[in-house]
């Protein structure tokens, strides 16, 4: 009979503080009383995670980076943040990109088909300065300067 080690035991541990960490950051930016943010599912990979989100009718993939040991969101897009060429463009190496793919894919099986439809709805990518985004209060797909087509 084979014991799980120690390590796989503190990597669960590590990935549900990420979860937990990364939930947090998106909602203390984007929840509102009248439009509740929810955030599922977290996919993390060392330094980088995708987070699915759904507001309101609308929804989408957030691209986070761990900075200073705090989660800031890089890149907001839809199905591009599945994609392993997207990854690496927003700077992760092939390989991290090549992980964190599988397990976006891995953990958006489970998910119905209308919510991966939300999360497909937003289009283009937008860039998001996670740094600057701290208190700016507009929400989803507001004021950036590289935003490519996006429409909710």
């Amino acid at each position: 009979m084979a014991q799980a080690s120690p390590t796989n035991g503190h990597a669960a541990h590590a990935q549900a503080n990420d979860s937990h960490a990364i939930e947090h950051a998106m909602k203390k930016l984007f929840d509102k009383p009248e439009a509740p943010l929810k955030v599922a599912p977290v996919s993390v990979e060392g330094e980088f995670a995708v987070a699915g989100w759904l507001q309101d009718k609308r929804g989408g993939r957030a691209l986070l980076q761990k900075r200073h040991g705090q989660w800031v969101i890089t890149v907001c897009a839809g199905d591009g943040l599945k994609q392993v060429d997207t990854l690496v463009q927003t700077g992760m190496s092939p390989e991290v990109a090549k992980r964190l793919a599988a397990k976006v894919a891995a953990q958006e099986a489970r998910l119905s088909a209308d919510v991966l439809k939300r999360f497909a709805s937003f289009e283009g990518m937008l860039r998001v300065d996670g740094d600057a985004a701290h208190g700016h209060g507009h929400g989803h797909g507001h004021g950036a300067a590289e935003r490519k087509q996006h429409k909710h």
